[in-house]
């Protein structure tokens, strides 16, 4: 029979940007070959073998993966526990830098225009 069917992730995060290049692999413990694998992302079959390369990620990509291993001459069937991968897009730390850098010199220049006028006015 077939048995602990794992997904490993390269690179090894499950949060990735947008533009990485990401490959599941997929494996069994106990079986015997021939073994198939075919890969479910959400519930769909989306390939087959014991290789997922996504090549390079976009947020399309997110969500859960499985794979499910076959031995082809008894027909056991081993499936992996769901992989959740979350794709974030690479400008959000990005634009929230800028968010934050816009609203401090939004803050500064107040007191720049008055620390101005207080010195022109005691020359």
């Amino acid at each position: 029979p077939m048995a602990n069917a794992t997904i490993t992730l390269s690179p090894l995060s499950y949060q990735v940007r947008a533009g990485d290049p990401v490959t599941l692999r997929c494996s069994v413990q106990v079986g015997s070959a021939p073994v198939t694998f075919t890969w479910l992302h959400n519930g769909q079959e989306v390939a087959q073998g014991p290789l997922l390369d996504l090549g390079a990620v976009n947020v399309g990509h997110s969500g859960t993966y499985q794979c499910m291993a076959t031995n082809q001459l008894d027909r056991h069937q081993a499936l992996s526990p769901e992989l959740a991968l979350e794709v974030t897009t690479q400008y959000q730390g990005t634009a929230v830098a800028a968010g934050v850098c816009g609203s401090l010199l939004f803050l500064l220049l107040p007191l720049a225009v008055i620390g101005g006028w207080h010195w022109w006015h005691h020359l």
